[in-house]
């Protein structure tokens, strides 16, 4: 399996957007607090690339396994 991509937030937002239905419900400074339409919530601050150990905690805050979002991804 490829490694896990760095995405910048802007990119990150993006794919939480369309693939997943996340939408931003609030700015609190640099941080984006989104939630989707069961009610799941993450934060992803802006930053230019997000780490490794950060998008894991994004994706399982967000209930997306890794395999999904690598599959999404990567297409």
């Amino acid at each position: 399996m490829p490694k896990l991509p760095r995405p910048s937030t802007r990119e990150l937002l993006k794919y939480l957007n369309k693939k997943k239905g996340f939408v931003v419900i609030r700015i609190s400074g640099d941080h984006h607090i989104l939630q989707n339409p069961e009610g799941r919530y993450t934060t992803v601050p802006l930053r230019k690339e997000i780490g490794q150990g950060l998008l894991l905690e994004i994706l399982k805050d967000a209930g997306i396994s890794r395999e999904e979002f690598m599959n999404d991804w990567y297409g």
